[in-house]
């Protein structure tokens, strides 16, 4: 029997393969693990699509798109996995709304929700982050009409036809039934990630004697801590954090690429000084941030240009340039203020950061939780002393960044869900401006317009996967432009993504400055069949 697929452009580099149900879905994602085309980068499967990240130097979406056509389905995909009992102390926010939707007391809420079975379906939106079908076909619950800015870890919650529980503190729009004490995702545990796909779960009341299963509390580790010698920090009005180029192909583990907002800016930042290009360096968002350095030491400063000053061991105030290696010597403090256009600095060491790596990365990942910890005043900051190589003082001009009162604009790939809006939100979204608010993060830019974009109608769409980029539009109509440490999958239309070249600069745009998006492409999906 043919299989209907849809291929959705999502961004310059990635596209959306639609299927008909979840067990065509899986199927697929099973074959492309087993026969992975080349230049295939990472595969995010979801309720009815997986997203394909590529390369686009060894391989083409056309090339892609004819490969996974001729691929054969007829063999479903099976899966077995464990057995859980989750705790649960149903005390959430949307109880009383969910049971009013379904037309049940909230009494009857919670005994369905725990005589159902759910079973992990795929993983994604977070490390540890588990989809889960239910067998009681009445749980179908529309996500809310805004997401909320934080929902705690822990969090019970049901979104669509899927269950699961948030892994850590982060956005979201599903409705909370309640919050278990088991954690989701500890790199502590053999297996981080409580849930993978294929287990089946079971939620018990804690109101009703339900425990906490010893088997799945993370082990205790004790951590020594000894002195250490490197660069003080001694200030940081924000936390500073660690970056590099990001975890690149290890969405089958939850995890997303994160990494920094600007890349060409860190790795300018390390070839200033002599370090590989991928090596870690500090990211400073909005200045704000001064070291003290407790031996000869040589540094980069390349990004947002905030103003840069030494204050030297005798007292000597000296003005530091930006995009240039620049010396200090024991005792010799270097500060950094406010920058006046452009949002993040790097900060690179020659030789490098000693930095623990966490899945083959020292990026730290604000939504997932995953990297080092923020940097703030009294850390230490330990030279790695790695091997360097020489440096060439003939550096390109850093460009000029955005300020805030400035219109940037980007280029946007249109799709994969441009035919879930109007045709006049389409055009809207390519002559209004956006304004960048005071809600935005690395997670994303959260836009404002003077008017809202309007879907066709009120469906629900399952949750997909979303490339760096995404312009994703919840209920609200307000836009949220994705940046490095966006949800691996989200479950509001993607109506564009902006295109790789613009995604630097994407992540330098202050609060306060406005986006234009221009069309590079024409919406313009694709049906194949497969055998």
């Amino acid at each position: 029997m043919a299989e209907r697929l849809r291929f959705l452009p999502a961004g310059s580099d990635a596209f959306l393969i639609e299927l008909d149900d979840l067990e065509t879905t899986l199927t697929l994602f099973d074959v492309l693990g087993v026969a992975r085309p080349e230049g295939v980068i990472d595969l995010v499967p979801a309720a009815r699509t997986i997203l394909v990240r590529f390369d686009p130097h060894a391989t083409a979406r056309a090339t892609l798109v004819e490969a996974i056509s001729s691929l054969d389905l007829s063999v479903r995909s099976t899966r077995q996995g464990e057995t859980l009992e989750i705790p649960v102390t149903y005390d959430g926010e949307d109880l009383d709304d969910v049971a009013a939707f379904l037309g049940w007391t909230v009494e009857e809420l919670i005994r369905r929700h725990t005589e159902a079975t759910y079973t992990v379906a795929f993983t994604g939106f977070a490390p540890g982050f588990a989809y889960m079908s239910c067998d009681d076909p009445a749980f179908d619950i529309p996500r809310r009409k805004t997401p909320r800015m934080r929902i705690p870890a822990g969090s019970v919650a049901l979104g669509g036809k899927f269950g699961g529980i948030y892994p850590s503190d982060s956005p979201g729009g599903w409705q909370l039934l309640g919050r278990t004490p088991l954690k989701m995702w500890d790199t502590r545990r053999p297996r981080a990630a409580l849930l993978a796909p294929g287990d089946r779960v079971c939620f018990r009341d804690i109101a009703k004697g339900a425990t906490v299963p010893v088997s799945t509390m993370p082990d205790e580790t004790t951590e020594t801590t000894g002195s250490r010698a490197g660069l003080l920090v001694i200030r940081a009005d924000r936390p500073a954090l660690y970056q590099d180029l990001g975890r690149r192909g290890q969405a089958g583990q939850g995890v997303a690429e994160s990494g920094a907002l600007d890349r060409a800016s860190l790795i300018e930042a390390n070839l200033c000084v002599g370090n590989p290009r991928s090596a870690a360096a500090i990211e400073i968002a909005y200045g704000g941030f001064a070291l003290k350095a407790d031996r000869p030491v040589t540094l980069a400063l390349t990004g947002a240009p905030a103003p840069v000053a030494i204050v030297t061991v005798d007292g000597r105030r000296l003005k530091a340039p930006f995009y240039q290696a620049v010396a200090l010597d024991a005792g010799d403090e270097l500060t950094l203020e406010y920058p006046p256009e452009g949002t993040r600095s790097y900060l690179a060491l020659r030789g490098g950061f000693a930095v623990e790596t966490l899945v083959a990365s020292a990026a730290t990942d604000t939504l997932a939780k995953v990297g080092p910890a923020p940097i703030i005043a009294g850390d230490i900051l330990v030279p790695a002393n790695e091997p360097v190589s020489a440096v060439n003082p003939h550096r390109p001009s850093p460009r000029k960044l955005p300020r805030a009162g400035d219109t940037v604009r980007l280029d946007v790939v249109l799709g994969p869900r441009t035919d879930w809006f109007k045709q006049d939100a389409l055009a809207l979204l390519l002559s209004q401006e956006w304004q960048v608010t005071a809600q935005s993060s690395r997670v994303g830019a959260r836009l404002a317009g003077a008017r809202p974009l309007e879907k066709l109608d009120a469906t629900e769409l399952p949750s997909e996967g979303t490339p760096i980029g995404s312009i994703q539009v919840p209920h609200n109509g307000q836009p949220v432009l994705f940046l490095a440490d966006h949800p691996l999958t989200g479950g509001y239309p993607v109506i564009g993504v902006v295109a790789r070249h613009h995604l630097d600069l994407a992540g330098q745009i202050p609060i306060g400055a406005n986006i234009r998006f221009d069309a590079v492409t024409a919406f313009d999906p694709l049906i194949r069949e497969t055998r």
